[in-house]
């Protein structure tokens, strides 16, 4: 079985499994304990905190835990109270984008920004909204989950913060660590990711947050995680992030290079009569959304999966609804709705597989037509 379906979950890493297995075995010991165990736990969590912000080169800001990336969006979002709008994009992910209609349910004001083409922000018109109304919080992601369009999240913050330097600003970064370079600006107030998009452990996220913001906690109890955050915290998780995190950036270019062969593989030998390319060659190389026109997706989908190859057709948070509200946002017809298709990369992904999938997937939707007609 080929997958590629990395967007939605990847394959812990066995190597960062083995380095984690002591915190399971022998050092299993409470964080909140006063004794040697516990205390030594608390700084293995102090540890991974600290790499965390190395590998954003976060200066004057601090990591909260969490069980996801969509818990750390909730905190960002919920944990502060602004006055005026709450502004997003249409493009969020459902963990963001739900929440601003809840806010929206809670009375407070809200906008969703346009998005080009491609699925990145319009910024012009973000700016220009930002310019002419009273702003309190902006959440704009950085790697958008559905086509892979990158917005220059360090370049908005900073133009919107020339403007209001009140403004809250946060970023959904869950498909942008570990993936693309980048150093998180000043600007940034608040930025979530999590653990199972990078080779760890599903159940564990953070909140990467500026010092001195005043956030609310969703979740009361014994005050961990600097009483953000209560509930004991997972160390084996927290630990499997870190190693997996390590992983990541000490390979990153080498990563993206490979990713981007195979992405530019399946760009360049797709049916261009059967398939329109929604992804932007300057978005990330880890995500290729395209459409088999006039097909239904999920069919698509299912069909390969009988051939060995694992895809996606949408985030996988949102698989329930017919057409991606995302893709729609972008200005896409019926057609090429129906028949999205995401395809992302895992480093570990070969040539030699891309290569037959490119085969399967040309060969499933041709045939699919001809029993169609």
């Amino acid at each position: 079985m080929v997958y590629l379906d990395n967007a939605a979950t990847t394959k812990p890493s066995s190597e960062s499994l083995k380095k984690a297995e002591v915190f399971n075995t022998v050092s299993y010991f409470n964080p909140s304990g006063l004794y040697s165990g516990g205390i030594s736990a608390l700084k293995e969590i102090k540890n991974a905190k600290e790499y965390i912000l190395t590998s954003l080169r976060a200066l004057n800001k601090e990591v909260c835990f969490t069980s996801c990336g969509s818990e750390s969006d909730n905190l960002a979002i919920f944990g502060l109270s602004k006055r005026g709008y709450y502004c997003t994009t249409k493009g969020e992910h459902s963990a963001v984008y739900k929440s601003f209609l809840e806010l929206k349910n809670r009375g407070k004001e809200v906008f969703f920004f346009d998005l080009n083409k491609d699925g990145s922000v319009n910024v012009e018109k973000t700016l220009d909204f930002v310019k002419n109304n009273e702003v309190g919080f902006v959440s704009i992601m950085h790697v958008n989950n559905e086509t892979g369009a990158i917005n220059d999240v360090n370049y908005i913050a900073k133009e919107i913060k020339k403007i209001n330097p009140k403004i809250i600003f946060h970023v959904d970064g869950v498909q942008a660590y570990g993936k693309i370079e980048y150093a998180i600006s000043n600007d940034i107030d608040l930025y979530s990711i999590s653990a199972h998009k990078i080779n760890a452990l599903k159940g564990v996220g953070a909140l990467i947050y500026k010092k001195g913001l005043s956030l609310t906690p969703l979740i009361f109890g014994g005050g961990q995680e600097n009483g953000l955050r209560s509930g004991t915290e997972n160390v084996f998780g927290i630990k499997v992030f870190e190693f997996s995190a390590k992983e990541k950036y000490e390979n990153i270019k080498n990563n993206y290079q490979k990713v981007l062969e195979l992405n530019n593989y399946i760009r360049n030998n797709l049916d261009k009569e059967n398939f329109e390319i929604i992804s932007s060659e300057n978005a990330s190389p880890y995500i290729l959304t395209v459409s088999a026109k006039g097909l239904r997706g999920e069919t698509v989908m299912h069909l390969l999966e009988k051939e060995g190859f694992i895809v996606g057709n949408g985030s996988a948070c949102s698989s329930k609804n017919r057409y991606s509200r995302v893709i729609e946002a972008c200005g896409y017809k019926k057609e090429i709705l129906e028949g999205v298709i995401r395809i992302s990369f895992n480093p570990e992904n070969t040539i030699d597989e891309i290569k037959e999938f490119v085969k399967a997937f040309n060969l499933t939707v041709s045939n699919l037509k001809k029993v169609m007609q």
